[in-house]
């Protein structure tokens, strides 16, 4: 199956549309999520409970087409318990693998700052090669696999904080925040609707489709000055004297694959600065170590990306690229 930018795009609506019987507001995170899917990356929700971090991944993996495993993590939780491990088979005489629940398309590694750090390290194999291994044998995990960690806010008893690599390793972070009135108030007639808790949604593509998507992304055109304009943005929160560290080539990257995923999601086959203007706070918001005189002052962080946005002078083009599909 070959499919261009306009059924790409035409197809990440749908999705959406379908997650969006679910999932009430929250359109713009919704989309956010969406882009991270093609552009083949892993996204971490730090929010407060009840928000429906669970059903958004749960809707998305319905709607995707994708088989969907759920961890909750627990201090006592081992690496085992995620990747599973050779069992021995008396009946057989024999070891035999037992595939633990990070052999999923997309996984909900929920509350993940609970596990143990040689818990949460299980993972970064997982995350970063797509695969794992058990006994030194190598086991490619199913294409594509996602993961959607989710973190509380509020609790940080019995918490481990994630270490610097492995935060680096998801794309974007997001907070999507309570619903408003209205929002709320179509939750509660939706529910009383239905007659039920569970929701059934329709699935839209399968996995190869999905797949398929992400070369579509591959084909978009990028600017050299939008290149150097990723990058200069990313350098300028290196320079920054509130930030300790700085963004890193990967926090570059990431901005470019988001960028070009918007494009599509847009119907463009070329990226505009907006698209990388949109996703430069989550995509450096988990990215950015600040001096320790700035670690108990709020909104320091968002305060550095404001500025890293106002401080690079952003490309102008005259002529932008056609679309030859539009």
């Amino acid at each position: 199956m070959t499919i261009g930018i306009s059924e790409t795009a035409e197809l990440c609506q749908k999705v959406l549309n379908e997650v969006g019987r679910a999932v009430v507001g929250k359109r713009s995170g919704l989309e956010k999520i969406m882009a991270t899917f093609l552009a083949g990356g892993h996204v971490l929700v730090e929010d407060y409970p009840g928000l429906g971090k669970t059903l958004i991944a749960r809707s998305f993996a319905t709607a995707l087409g994708l088989d969907f495993k759920r961890i909750q993590f627990t201090p006592d939780l081992l690496p085992a318990d995620i990747t599973g491990g050779y069992i021995y088979n008396r009946s057989a005489d024999q070891f035999e693998l037992r595939r633990g629940p990070v052999f999923a398309n997309i996984l909900l590694a929920d509350e993940i700052n609970r596990g143990s750090p040689k818990t949460q390290s299980a993972l970064l194999e997982a995350m970063q090669e797509n695969q794992v291994t058990l006994e030194g044998e190598t086991l490619p995990l199913p294409q594509p696999f996602l993961v959607i960690a989710t973190q509380n806010p509020i609790e940080y008893e019995g918490t481990f904080p994630l270490p610097e690599a492995q935060l680096d390793r998801f794309l974007i972070k997001l907070n999507l925040g309570y619903p408003d009135q209205k929002e709320e108030r179509e939750i509660l007639a939706r529910r009383r609707e239905r007659r039920q808790d569970e929701i059934r949604l329709t699935q839209v593509i399968d996995a190869a489709a999905l797949l398929e998507m992400r070369k579509v992304v591959e084909e978009v055109h990028i600017e050299p000055d939008l290149e150097a304009y990723i990058v200069a943005l990313v350098a300028e929160t290196r320079a920054d004297r509130r930030v300790a560290v700085g963004g890193s080539p990967r926090a570059s990257l990431a901005l470019l694959k988001l960028a070009r995923a918007q494009a599509v999601m847009d119907q463009r086959d070329y990226v505009l600065p907006d698209d990388i203007q949109a996703y430069i706070q989550p995509v450096l918001i988990h990215r950015l170590i600040l001096q320790p005189e700035y670690w108990m002052k709020g909104r320091v962080t968002e305060d550095v990306i404001e500025t890293v946005l106002h401080t690079v002078p952003v490309p102008v083009f005259n002529n932008a690229p056609k679309n030859p599909e539009q």
